[in-house]
């Protein structure tokens, strides 16, 4: 009996963390038309979690990413355009804030550096390959050929036994 109410204790403070945690991760924003709910996803979407770092403010369930996108949605109700939100937010954290931050000299290795690794993989894939060419191929002896042969046919007969 004891062994049921520990259990049945123990299911209703699972029930009920997960009710706290409910409440906590979803944030409830209201919006006149779900047209508005929709511009703020996209605009959240495009925004990177700066403590996630790989998931945008959408998906972040960050105490950070919370706090952003209370703060998006306040200046979205304050008549402010995306580009305002994006710059405020460019502003006070820098390009690393966007997914798809803008090609200038500061973020030019982002977008170059994936086309450089890969150019000089295939340098090294390249000279590599030319390497194997060039290197001399040895052709085993009559003696050596027989040797293998009988080792091969040694290991099988021990395979075999085993």
């Amino acid at each position: 009996m004891i062994k049921l109410l520990s259990m049945l204790l123990a299911a209703c403070l699972l029930a009920g963390a997960a009710t706290v945690q409910a409440t906590v991760t979803l944030e409830s924003f209201t919006f006149d038309t779900p047209q508005q709910e929709d511009h703020f996803k996209n605009l959240i979407a495009e925004l990177r979690c700066l403590v996630c770092q790989n998931q945008s403010l959408l998906d972040s369930d960050a105490e950070l990413a919370h706090d952003l996108r209370a703060e998006v949605y306040e200046m979205m109700q304050k008549g402010n355009s995306d580009e305002q939100v994006v710059e405020f937010l460019v502003a006070r954290y820098g390009d690393f804030v966007l997914y798809n931050p803008p090609f200038k000299p500061s973020t030019w290795l982002i977008w170059i550096g994936p086309f450089i690794v890969l150019l000089v993989a295939l340098f090294l894939l390249w000279r590599s390959l030319r390497r194997q060419q060039h290197m001399p191929q040895h052709e085993i002896s009559e003696a050596e050929r027989k040797r293998l042969e009988q080792a091969l046919r040694d290991n099988n007969r021990e395979n075999s036994r085993s």
